[in-house]
């Protein structure tokens, strides 16, 4: 993932920082407690498509 990129994206839920995690290739928001998929180098920022965090992941 650019660094420039990941800079400029927010979580579309909380306006919060998304974090990327290149070993299961999502984005992680904290806040909202959600990862999204980065799918092909793209993410696809739709709460529909991101899955819930549990508790021991969000210590990641």
């Amino acid at each position: 993932m650019d660094g420039k990129l990941l800079e400029l994206l927010v979580c579309p839920v909380t306006k919060g920082p998304l974090t990327y995690l290149p070993d299961v290739h999502e984005l992680v928001s904290r806040s909202a407690r959600l990862a999204y998929p980065v799918r092909d180098g793209i993410p696809i920022l739709l709460e529909s498509e991101a899955r819930v965090l549990a508790d021991d992941e969000l210590d990641r």
